[in-house]
């Protein structure tokens, strides 16, 4: 069974738990993911398959990927992800992924791109507690000093700077499965996930139950 699904994050809710308890969950469109492509041991050197997920216009759609889909079978989509498996035997193109394989998960790694917040200083990037805000300070937002007059008179590598904020891959462990819609696709997790409405996000087994 395929423990990775790609899905669309619609945005957040609540629900009530069977305790009485108001739970804050993201509500995730997981699936339907097409199998594209079949890779094995003896034809690539490992063992996985291609999931498809998502709709794709035919003006989006180049000869190579043109060509790739028509091999398997299958209708363009727009994203495309390998997933590990132990025995590419037990699939074939074309079949189904859905979000009927996460009804016995307890637990999953949600992964996606984070918001973009743009150029951000250290106070907001790194939440540095800045200068006094006093008139007569001139040291407020600024990071303060980063080098050194001596040896070995450079700013090191990896110093925490001012810089871009946010869009980058982040994932999220250990959410705990509060409900799994099959008929809607809809898979509702505990708490937060990276991105924004309508963001793409990878959902994978914890890594705890594998």
């Amino acid at each position: 069974m395929v423990s990775t699904i790609l899905g669309r994050k619609l945005g957040m809710t609540q629900v009530w738990s069977e305790d009485d308890n108001l739970l804050p969950v993201t509500v995730i469109q997981a699936g339907p993911c097409t199998i594209a492509q079949i890779k094995s041991e003896e034809t690539d050197g490992y063992a996985a398959i291609q999931i498809g997920f998502g709709d794709i216009s035919d003006k989006h759609v180049n000869k190579p990927m043109a060509g790739h889909f028509a091999k398997a079978g299958v209708a363009p989509m727009k994203y495309l992800r390998e997933v590990r498996v132990d025995d590419p035997s037990q699939y074939n193109l074309g079949d189904q992924v859905t979000v009927e394989a996460f009804n016995e998960v307890k637990r999953v790694d949600v992964t996606g791109i984070s918001k973009g917040k743009g150029f951000a200083g250290v106070m907001k990037r790194y939440n540095f507690g800045g200068g006094p805000g006093g008139h007569g300070s001139h040291f407020h937002r600024i990071p303060g000093s980063v080098g050194m007059c001596a040896t070995p008179s450079r700013v090191l590598k990896g110093l925490r700077l001012p810089g871009h904020m946010g869009n980058e891959r982040v994932t999220v462990r250990n959410l705990e499965v509060i409900s799994v819609d099959t008929e809607q696709n809809l898979l509702l997790v505990k708490g937060a996930v990276p991105g924004g409405k309508g963001a793409l996000v990878t959902v994978r087994q914890a890594l705890s139950e594998r």
